[in-house]
């Protein structure tokens, strides 16, 4: 999770927010190569006296500005697609989990099994426990097995949501009507934290979502102790 000061991501903890990491660091190069190149030419124009007259109306000068960028945007948007479509790929997932939004709080079902639902709330501060975190705990938590493939189905019953876990590199709108996809694979087991993402009413910033990601073993027993 997030700590304060933080300047970068968190911690990547699937495969889905590695790549991501690695993108960001992949175009970060890219504009920080431009903005050092643009720069360095406006100290020139700015310093020097002499002008070239064959440079000023060249072929080969607009030829290079020209095409340039065309193979930069090629080197962002080639691993862009990459990555979107993995993030949409979904083969044989081992557990679906449907999430509704609320306001101003989640409902899960654990679709594979029959009776196995509940509502999560987040606990007011005058209820917190010693070492919880304010405004990020929860009632309930998703439990969750590790190093599987999950299909969240996710949808609203009311007005726009957005279900976001920073860490996995989750975020997906929550739409009346509509039922959106995504897909989480936790490398490590741990708790996860993530917000609501999209301003839903008063009590928006009081809609945390909380992942609890453990060995399948211990997913069965919790499963068997809830239904």
């Amino acid at each position: 999770m997030a700590y304060p000061s933080q300047l970068g991501l968190q911690d990547a903890s699937s495969p889905i927010m590695e790549e991501l990491m690695n993108f960001h660091d992949h175009t970060l190069m890219i504009v920080f190569l431009i903005s050092s190149l643009v720069l360095y030419i406006i100290t020139l124009m700015l310093t020097t006296k002499l002008t070239h007259t064959s440079t000023m109306d060249a072929q080969e000068v607009e030829t290079i500005w020209t095409i340039l960028p065309a193979v930069i945007l090629i080197l962002i948007a080639l691993p862009s697609l990459r990555i979107l479509y993995m993030m949409d790929e979904i083969n044989n997932p081992a557990l679906t989990v449907k999430t509704m939004g609320h306001q101003w709080y989640w409902s899960y079902e654990y679709t594979d099994y029959e009776d196995l639902c509940f509502d999560s709330y987040m606990v007011p501060t005058s209820e917190l426990k010693p070492g919880e975190l304010r405004l990020l705990e929860v009632d309930n938590r998703v439990v969750l097995p590790m190093e599987l493939p999950i299909r969240m189905l996710i949808s609203s019953e009311d007005v726009l949501h957005s279900w976001a876990v920073p860490s996995l590199g989750l975020k997906t709108d929550a739409i009346p009507g509509r039922l959106n996809q995504a897909t989480i694979s936790s490398n490590r087991p741990g708790l996860f934290y993530g917000q609501c993402s999209e301003i839903c009413g008063s009590n928006h910033s009081f809609m945390p979502i909380v992942l609890e990601m453990v060995p399948l073993k211990n997913f069965e027993n919790w499963s068997l102790s809830m239904i």
